[in-house]
């Protein structure tokens, strides 16, 4: 059976439109599904990236779990890499203009992004582009006409513009020509379908404006979620928390290794793990469901859902035995409590005084990535020396050995002398 033909219309909107924020337009997508359904002819789906950084955490996935889905129903998914919108930088939500990249450092970070965006789509069934490839042929007559199809009065209702013009602040010519360059990377590919996140929808809205302008069927726009950090918790029905990133340390790396990633996501709070099934997992929305009704009748334990989670995560980034592996590492040394001392590393910090700081002796032993994330950690009662829990940022530690714990998978034996 052809994956075309793998769901109905009606169930591949189910999926692909799961955790939507923007849908522009429900109808118009439905019909695009049924077109394709009856013809077997995919659908473009088209998802743009610009590589503005080397690295990846799981709230960049988000899109590309969608576009998974998407694949997974038979569509062509396109990896658009923004190599030429990315030495301008995407204005969106910014309050300042954004320093330009070099087409130096934008390729070396897309030669990142293609390595780790592979382990969530289908390598032998993804589409990378790269939008210079149309872009750089504009040109400067071919940039004058496509500006042309855009008045300036509505490039200034854009939030972050609208803003930024009334308080006086500086809005940079090549950042108003942004949103039309992403817009044309629509008409270039002729995408049926674009997928972005919330901050991107003015963006989105002008690919969709500018294929009429061309004189093609205009595309459905999907925005999803951004995703919160490990640290987000349940308030007042509702989760809250700031949004995943490495600069707040509450982020999981596509990078990172197994275990550290199996033991983040067991760290996040029962209530998150459910957004974040919703959000990530492969797994039908009935599925999830299904056993968070098991779940609430005492059926099912929130930890074994949880572990299966963590354990489908893992084995989407590092194989399914890597996955089985973090799971059994973690249920051996945190829930049976087997801490062998002997089993960690060692590392010695020396000092030339009588004690080493806490927060010091951390970052040295490679526990944990920056000051902050350190004395965050000790504040949130996450650190634990020779077995006794240590909630002062300004500990230290005396000379001797000492088996040092940060949260459930790292240890190391640190001597002070």
């Amino acid at each position: 059976m052809s994956l075309l033909r793998r769901a109905t219309p009606d169930e591949q909107f189910a999926e692909v439109t799961r955790a939507t924020v923007d849908l522009q337009v429900a109808d118009e997508l439905r019909s695009k599904l049924r077109r394709s359904y009856e013809r077997e002819q995919p659908l473009v789906i088209k998802a743009g990236f610009d590589p503005n950084r080397p690295d990846l955490h799981l709230g960049h996935t988000l899109l590309l779990t969608r576009m998974r889905r998407f694949q997974d129903f038979g569509h062509e998914v396109v990896f658009l890499i923004g190599d030429f919108t990315a030495m301008i930088g995407d204005p969106s939500g910014k309050n300042i203009t954004r320093p330009a990249l070099s087409r130096e450092e934008v390729l070396a970070n897309a030669e990142s992004y293609k390595t780790q965006v592979l382990k969530v789509l289908d390598p032998q069934r993804t589409k990378i582009r790269f939008n210079s490839e149309w872009l750089d042929a504009l040109g400067t007559e071919g940039t004058v006409r496509l500006a042309a199809h855009w008045p300036l009065a509505r490039m200034l209702e854009r939030d972050d513009f609208k803003t930024r013009f009334r308080e006086g602040r500086s809005i940079s010519m090549h950042e108003l020509l942004y949103p039309l360059f992403q817009g044309y990377d629509s008409v270039a590919l002729k995408a049926d379908v674009e997928l972005g996140s919330t901050d991107q929808l003015f963006n989105l809205l002008v690919g969709r404006t500018l294929m009429r302008e061309y004189g093609l069927e205009p595309q459905v726009i999907l925005t999803g979620p951004i995703l919160e950090g490990l640290d987000a918790r349940m308030e007042d029905g509702r989760i809250v928390g700031e949004k995943m990133s490495k600069s707040l340390d509450n982020y999981v790396g596509v990078a990172e290794p197994p275990s550290e990633m199996f033991g983040k996501l067991m760290s996040i709070s029962d209530d998150l793990m459910w957004r974040y099934a919703e959000l990530l997992s492969g797994r039908p929305l009935e599925a999830i469901q299904a056993d968070r009704d098991r779940v609430a009748r005492g059926e099912l334990h929130p930890k074994a859902v949880k572990v299966a989670f963590a354990r489908e995560v893992v084995a989407r980034f590092h194989g399914t035995e890597a996955g089985a592996a973090a799971a059994e590492e973690f249920e051996r040394r945190f829930s049976r409590r087997e801490v062998d001392p002997e089993r960690f590393p060692e590392h010695v910090v020396a000092t030339g005084a009588a004690r080493v700081p806490l927060v010091r002796a951390l970052l040295d032993a490679q526990l944990v990535a920056s000051t902050s994330e350190a004395r965050r950690l000790i504040a949130q009662g996450a650190v634990k020396v020779d077995g006794e829990r240590v909630s002062d940022p300004k500990a230290e530690l005396a000379p001797g050995t000492h088996l040092v714990q940060v949260g459930k998978l790292r240890a190391a034996r640190i001597t002070v002398r």
